[in-house]
């Protein structure tokens, strides 16, 4: 089984590469398959969270992208 990658991307949206299941709060479930990726929002702005929408874009979302 491949691992789950999670990438902080510059100035926008964390991709997670699965296999990964999404959980929404009526219990729904939302799966990505193993070496495919979604865009999760981090910027607050998108329209579809808790996916990215590009929002960021023309909000200008800023923030560091570096691990600590």
């Amino acid at each position: 089984m491949a691992d789950v990658n999670i990438e902080v991307r510059e100035n926008a949206s964390l991709r997670v590469t699965g296999p990964i299941t999404i959980k929404d709060k009526d219990g729904n479930d939302f799966s990505i398959p193993e070496g495919q990726w979604v865009a999760l929002c981090r910027c607050g702005l998108s329209k579809n969270k808790p996916f990215c929408d590009t929002a960021h874009r023309e909000g200008g979302f800023q923030a560091e992208s570096k691990a600590f």
